[in-house]
């Protein structure tokens, strides 16, 4: 079939509306505000984190980036919200290392933990600390093991919700130190943290955020931190490792993801733009005093890094005999 010279021009023309329309639609993203879901309470170092890099990021895009706080079940309550949002760039969320514990400790999830989200980037790798109250009497990791072993099975610890990274990181050190502790799962840190203080949970490995006034104003005792290197927010507490528990090292992140088959060129752009805000004078000053180092990634290797540890949280959860919740 012959095609007239006319017709053949206004389907290029047409062609070429398209593509300049499609072009104008990235270049103008975001044209209107983002919502940043965060699986944690308000005040929670995720949150602190996310409210950081958001406000820079809010500055060099143009545009709000506005939290919103979905708490609950571990954090699957926020990413459920994540999983069924528009694919378009206006919904990201802002979670923690818990995104890939809750796969091995729910028997179902209403989302697909690997393909209902893709990663930006990793924002920070920010150690946990093991907090007591001085009203226990115990003063070293060595004299809580101590402790710990001569009455097994009678000490408790808190963490921010079953299958949290608080939690996961205290089962770690309960299977390397050897010895017996039940979980109190609480909705947020600062519920743990107060029960903590009152001397009626024993122990909790918290984020550095909620508990470094407290540790100051001498309210809770800092024994260690769960990382494979000290906290320098709290260069004297030594790690779990180096006060006598190998093999306990937990490593406790907090990134950013967007719902499943976002286009590439908005999580690049995204990916961007989190580094912009990381390299500010003040988020750096504000994560001093979280404890928290940056650590970015691109996109590819964070869902390469997020499959790997599922899989390897996976192995821990059964090595800990936990049940997965209904």
């Amino acid at each position: 079939m012959k095609i007239s010279r006319r017709y053949a021009l206004a389907f290029l023309a047409s062609i070429s509306t398209l593509g300049s329309t499609w072009v104008n639609a990235q270049n103008t993203y975001p044209s209107k505000p983002i919502k940043v879901i965060v699986p944690f309470a308000a005040g929670s170092t995720t949150d602190i984190i996310a409210r950081a890099i958001a406000d820079k990021m809010s500055q060099s895009m143009g545009q709000s980036l506005v939290i919103d706080n979905r708490g609950g079940a571990s954090g699957t309550i926020g990413q459920q919200a994540v999983a069924t949002s528009a694919t378009d760039g206006y919904t990201i969320m802002i979670h923690s290392s818990s995104h890939t514990v809750s796969p091995s400790t729910f028997a179902k999830l209403p989302f697909d933990t690997l393909n209902d989200f893709a990663g930006v980037t990793p924002i920070s790798s920010t150690p946990n600390v093991l907090v007591m109250s001085p009203s226990k009497n115990i003063k070293t990791l060595q004299e809580l093991l101590a402790a710990a072993r001569a009455k097994p099975g009678s000490m408790n610890f808190a963490s921010a919700g079953q299958g949290s990274a608080t939690h996961l990181n205290a089962e770690k050190f309960k299977l390397a130190a050897k010895i017996e502790a039940t979980n109190i799962p609480f909705k947020g840190s600062a519920e743990a943290v107060t029960e903590v203080i009152s001397g009626r949970v024993d122990y909790y490995f918290s984020p550095i955020a909620p508990v470094i006034g407290q540790i100051r104003n001498g309210q809770l005792l800092a024994l260690a931190v769960g990382s494979s290197k000290r906290a320098s927010a709290l260069p004297q507490v030594p790690t779990t490792a180096e006060a006598g528990v190998p093999g306990s090292e937990f490593n406790f992140w907090i990134g950013m993801m967007v719902p499943g088959k976002t286009p590439r060129d908005i999580v690049n752009r995204l990916n961007d733009e989190v580094l912009k805000a990381l390299a500010n004078p003040e988020v750096k000053e504000r994560f001093a005093t979280l404890g928290a180092d940056a650590w970015t990634m691109k996109p590819e290797q964070f869902d390469a890094y997020i499959r790997e540890e599922i899989k390897s949280n996976a192995v821990l959860v059964k090595a800990a005999g936990l049940s997965p919740a209904p």
